[in-house]
């Protein structure tokens, strides 16, 4: 029997702090998960639950002189935590690209979008300049941008918030990375090309075979492009599971009171269901659950200990108490 391929990405006990003088931040806790290829994962949660960093602990860009990453990383069966820096700079882009949440602050101003994409296609795969803006060109007719070869002239300001953000994506294909990594890419667009453009990443993932990470706070963003959903609450993955069966019936109190406050139109003329307090302070993180003081169902024993991860089906999993242990109910 022939051995099943190694993930795409593999994570185990990933934890990132970072460090100053004044003070230490756990921002991701015994993170776990693997990815396979051409997989989509989304990660769901609160800001500051720690999914920005997360994902770019994947590519290592969370600010070196005071970011201590511990456990084990592994993107296309490379080593990201002992990795020099120019090994980094050659995974960037070939194997593993991102795609920001603000493309005016991610693409450079003073260089037209054709050479942003052409200047990174030299870089990775050696071509010449006519090579690749013949591949620039691809790209944006790809990504769907009107009038493809006019914009590859154009500036990121004399393009719209939807086409700065299809130039993103393209800059981010233009090596044909395996692993795409997307930090909450259509906040700053509205709902109309919101939409555009989940549905073309999700075409893109599946006609490139990639697998895909991607960060949001909206379910509805989630329920479009995901295959599995991990919601992340204080540095820590609460709850795994299918997209379908986690949407269907969560099982953290967190991930229930995510759903129960997500804006739908079958809530016309009702309250909206709200989840009380606050996310903990990650300088200062409590001994037991991290949403203990803002659950309803908290018990003693939720403060003594971080629950461990409970499976009660294949493929699911929380970090809570009151959720049953497929492994415990296997042995009775």
């Amino acid at each position: 029997m022939s051995a099943s391929p190694a993930p795409l990405v593999h994570v185990r006990d990933l934890e990132v702090r970072f460090v100053s003088r004044d003070a230490t931040v756990h921002a991701v806790n015994g993170v776990d998960f693997d990815l396979a290829q051409g997989e989509s994962l989304c990660i769901l949660g609160e800001s500051g639950s720690g999914k920005s960093v997360t994902l770019r602990a994947l590519m290592r860009l969370n600010p070196p002189r005071r970011t201590v990453l511990k456990g084990t990383l592994r993107v296309a069966g490379r080593d990201v935590i002992g990795a020099s820096e120019a090994a980094m700079a050659d995974l960037r882009g070939s194997s593993v690209a991102m795609i920001f949440q603000e493309p005016m602050t991610a693409l450079d101003p003073v260089f037209t979008i054709g050479r942003q994409i052409t200047e990174t296609v030299i870089r990775h795969e050696g071509v010449g300049r006519a090579a690749a803006e013949a591949r620039a060109l691809e790209l944006l007719e790809l990504v769907q941008i009107p009038s493809a070869k006019r914009r590859l002239a154009a500036y990121p300001h004399e393009l719209s918030g939807g086409l700065r953000q299809r130039a993103m994506i393209a800059i981010a294909l233009s090596c044909r990375p395996k692993l795409l990594l997307a930090d909450e890419p259509t906040t700053a667009l509205d709902a109309t090309v919101q939409i555009q453009i989940l549905l073309l990443l999700r075409q893109l993932q599946q006609e490139l075979g990639m697998g895909v990470i991607f960060v949001t706070h909206d379910l509805g963003v989630a329920g479009e492009i995901a295959d599995r959903i991990a919601v992340m609450y204080a540095g820590r993955f609460i709850e795994e599971g299918p997209t379908e069966a986690l949407m269907r019936g969560p099982l953290h109190p967190y991930a229930q009171g995510l759903l129960g406050a997500t804006v739908h139109a079958g809530l016309r003329g009702q309250r909206l269901t709200t989840i009380p307090g606050a996310p903990p302070n990650l300088e200062r993180l409590p001994q037991g659950c991290a949403f203990a003081p803002r659950c309803a169902f908290a018990a003693e024993e939720c403060l003594a200990a971080v629950p461990s991860r409970r499976s009660p089906e294949p493929g699911r999993a929380a970090r809570c108490v009151r959720v049953p242990d497929l492994a415990l109910h296997a042995a009775a």
